[in-house]
């Protein structure tokens, strides 16, 4: 829980979050496809912040020394 705290939570695009997982873009949509009805549509290209902290709610957090 510290670590996702520590983290600055921004507006990211899928390619942020999936480098973040240690995943490809395709992996990280399907792991994000049973929740898209509940964060919503992207901004354009981005998650806006409120979204990227309900993707880290649903997927729980990440290595964070893997960026």
């Amino acid at each position: 829980m510290k670590e996702k705290e520590a983290f600055r939570i921004k507006a990211m695009n899928t390619k942020e979050l999936a480098n973040s997982y240690g995943v490809s873009r395709r992996v990280f949509n399907t792991w994000l496809q049973p929740f898209i009805a509940d964060i919503g549509p992207r901004r354009g290209h981005y998650f806006t912040t409120l979204q990227v902290k309900m993707i880290l709610d649903k997927l729980g957090p990440y290595n964070l020394g893997a960026e």
